[in-house]
C-alpha cells in the first residue's frame, strides 16, 4: 500500500524537460508541494525506490488503451443507509385531449405539446410521416441560424415514421410518443450515424451501438429526426462548427452543454430533445433559453451508449417546453439495461392532477435572502404558489456553511481527466477548437496534478453532504430555489444526485432573455416534482411563449 502515496502518481509532470522521464529526488520534493505536504530528506530517500517502481507500473498501464465506454469498478449511488423507496408502479393515465385539430396555419404545429401531437396522430388527423417531414423541414430552415444541428437523421426518421403509421393503422398504438419526432444530444451513439461529441477530433466518429435512451424511445415509437450540438466534450455551447445560439436573442449563446437540444426545442424544431448533465448542462441551457429541463435523480436512466465524462456525476434528462411533456418523456426513458451499474428501475407514478395545496412545499429562504432586487421573478414565483393556496415553508437549504470548499471541482476534474487520459497523453487535445484557460484541454492537463488521496477524501466529504442535504429534502415534496445566483445549489444537488426541474419565469429587462426557477425534490420522486412544476406552469404563461422569429 505504501507504493500508492500520492506524489508518486504525478512525478512525470515534474521532469526537468519533456523528454526526460527519469525521476529525481528533487522531483519528489517539488511534487509534494502541490499536495500541501512536506517530506523530510530521510522520507524522500526512503520512498524514492517505490516512486520509481510506481512509474514502471504507470508505463505498463499507459501502454494499454481504454475505450470511453469502459467504466470504473466503483459505482456511485445517491441512496444512503436506511432509505426506503416505493417499488409499486401504478398505471399512468395520460390526458391525451380528444378535440385537437390540425391548425389552419401548420406552422403552429411547431409549438404544440407532446400530448396535443399525440392526439393528432392517435386519431389519424395527421400521419407521423407528415409530422416528421414538417419538423425536418424546420430543422433544415433554422438549423444553421441556431447552429444547433450536427446531423439530420432523415433516413432513420422516415423509416421509423412509416413504421409508426403502419402500426397505428393496424390498431397497435404504443402510447403518447408513438410517431412523435425528437432529437438527441450528439453524445448518444446510434448505429448508422456519426457521434461527434461536438469535438473536432471526433467529428467523423461512428460508434456501432444503440444507446439505451435511444432504444427506449424507439420502443416507445418515437421518431429520431436529428442529432443536436453540444459544447465540445460536453462543456459550454461552443462546438467544432461554431456556437449554438439562443432562440430569444441570436447575439447570445444557448449555454450548454445540452446546447442544441435546448435551442432546437425552444425554437420549435422538435417537440422535445434529450440532454445530459454533469454539472449544469441541462439546467443552464434550460434557464438561459426558457425550456423546461428535468435533471432526474442520479441513476434514474442508464447511460449505456452515452459519452462518459464523469462516472459519478453524469445524468440523462429531457428538455421540453412543459413539465407535462417532460413527464411523458421521462416515463419512457427511465430505467436500466443493467449495463450501467449505477442505474436502477424505480417507479414513476406521475399524476397530472395532483393537488399542490395538499403538498408540503418549501422555499430556500437563505438563497432568497440574497435577492436585493424586489422586481426579480423568483419572488413572484412564491406569490403564484401562495395564490394557489399553498402554505410555503421557509427552510435553509444547505449552502456555504455546509459546502465550504469546492468538492465538485475535485470530483469532476479527477474523473474527467481519467476518462480522457489518452486524449491528453497522445496530444489529441491539440486538435480541440477551444484552447483557453477554462477549456477542457487545459483542465485535463491541470487535473493530472491532482492527488488520488484528495479525490477520495473529496468523495468522503461528498457523503457527509449527501446526509445533510437529504435530511432537508426528505421533509418536503419540493423546495423552490432561485436558479440564478445559486451556484452552490447546482453543485450540491449534482453531487447528492437529487432531482431538479427548471422552468421559465419571465424575461430579464436588459437583454430580453428568459429567467427561471428551480424545484428540488427527493430522490427518485420526479413524479411529484414535475406535478409541482406543472401546477406553476398552469398558473402562468411563461412556458407557453415562443420566440417570434421562429413562428413561421
Amino acid at each position: 500500500m505504501r507504493k500508492l502515496i500520492t506524489p508518486a502518481l504525478l512525478l512525470l509532470c515534474f521532469c526537468t524537460n519533456a523528454q526526460d522521464t527519469i525521476i529525481t529526488k528533487s522531483d519528489l520534493r517539488s511534487a509534494a508541494k502541490l499536495f500541501d505536504i512536506n517530506f523530510t530528506q530521510k522520507e524522500i530517500d526512503t520512498l524514492y525506490d517505490g516512486a520509481k517502481d510506481n512509474q514502471k507500473t504507470y508505463k505498463l498501464m499507459h501502454a494499454q488503451s481504454l475505450n470511453n465506454s469502459v467504466p470504473m469498478s466503483l459505482w456511485q449511488s445517491p441512496v444512503l443507509p436506511g432509505m426506503k423507496f416505493n417499488d409499486k408502479q401504478n398505471v399512468i393515465n395520460w390526458n391525451i385531449p380528444a378535440n385537437v385539430q390540425v391548425p389552419k396555419d401548420k406552422n403552429e404545429l411547431a409549438f404544440y405539446s407532446v400530448l396535443q401531437l399525440a392526439s393528432l396522430i392517435k386519431n389519424k388527423k395527421i400521419s407521423s410521416v407528415e409530422l416528421t417531414k414538417f419538423f425536418i423541414n424546420r430543422i433544415k430552415k433554422y438549423g444553421d441560424t441556431l447552429q444547433c444541428v450536427i446531423s439530420i437523421t432523415e433516413d432513420i426518421a422516415m423509416q421509423q415514421a412509416k413504421q409508426a403509421d403502419a402500426e397505428i393503422a393496424k390498431g397497435k398504438y404504443r402510447g403518447p410518443l408513438h410517431g412523435i419526432p425528437y432529437g438527441l444530444k450528439d453524445l448518444f451513439s446510434v448505429k448508422g450515424t456519426k457521434t461527434t461529441w461536438g469535438a473536432a477530433p471526433y467529428k467523423n466518429q461512428t460508434i456501432d451501438e444503440d444507446a439505451f435512451v435511444y432504444t427506449k424511445l424507439k420502443d416507445a415509437g418515437a421518431v429520431l429526426v436529428a442529432k443536436f450540438t453540444l459544447g465540445a466534450l460536453a462543456m459550454g455551447d461552443y462546438w467544432y462548427g461554431g456556437r449554438t445560439k439562443n432562440p430569444w436573442n441570436l447575439r447570445f449563446g444557448s449555454s450548454g452543454s445540452s446546447a442544441g437540444s435546448t435551442s432546437a426545442t425552444v425554437a420549435g424544431l422538435v417537440p422535445f430533445a434529450i440532454g445530459t448533465e454533469t454539472w449544469g448542462s441541462i439546467v443552464s441551457p434550460a434557464s438561459t433559453c426558457g425550456a423546461t429541463g428535468l435533471r432526474p435523480t442520479f441513476g434514474s436512466i442508464s447511460r449505456s451508449g452515452a459519452m462518459a465524462l464523469s462516472w459519478s456525476l453524469d445524468k440523462i434528462g429531457p428538455l421540453c417546453r412543459s413539465a407535462e411533456d417532460a413527464a411523458v418523456v421521462f416515463n419512457y426513458i427511465h430505467g436500466t439495461d443493467e449495463k450501467d451499474a449505477s442505474a436502477v428501475n424505480r417507479p414513476f407514478n406521475y399524476n397530472s392532477n395532483a393537488d399542490v395545496k395538499k403538498m408540503k412545499i418549501a422555499y430556500a429562504k437563505n438563497y432568497y435572502d440574497k435577492i436585493t432586487d424586489t422586481s426579480r421573478a423568483e419572488l413572484k414565483v412564491l406569490d403564484v404558489f401562495r395564490k394557489m393556496g399553498v402554505q410555503l415553508i421557509p427552510v435553509d437549504f444547505p449552502d456555504s456553511g455546509v459546502y465550504n470548499f469546492n468538492i465538485m471541482s475535485v470530483v469532476i476534474d479527477a474523473e474527467c481527466a481519467a476518462q480522457f487520459d489518452e486524449f491528453t497523453r497522445n496530444n489529441i487535445d491539440d486538435e480541440m477548437t477551444m484552447q483557453g484557460k477554462n477549456d477542457w484541454p487545459n483542465q485535463f492537463r491541470t487535473s493530472r496534478l491532482m492527488s488520488a488521496v484528495e479525490y477520495i477524501n473529496a468523495n468522503r466529504h461528498r457523503y457527509l453532504l449527501m446526509q445533510k442535504v437529504n435530511a432537508v429534502t426528505q421533509q418536503f415534496d419540493a423546495i423552490i430555489c432561485p436558479t440564478r445566483g445559486s451556484g452552490n445549489q447546482s453543485a450540491i444537488t449534482n453531487l447528492t444526485g437529487n432531482p431538479v426541474v427548471c422552468t421559465p419565469t419571465g424575461f430579464d429587462k436588459r437583454f430580453g432573455l428568459p429567467t427561471s426557477i428551480t424545484f428540488i425534490g427527493k430522490l427518485y420522486d420526479e413524479a411529484t416534482l414535475l406535478a409541482v412544476a406543472k401546477a406553476y406552469q398552469d398558473a402562468t404563461q411563461w412556458n407557453k411563449l415562443h420566440p417570434e422569429m421562429f413562428k413561421n
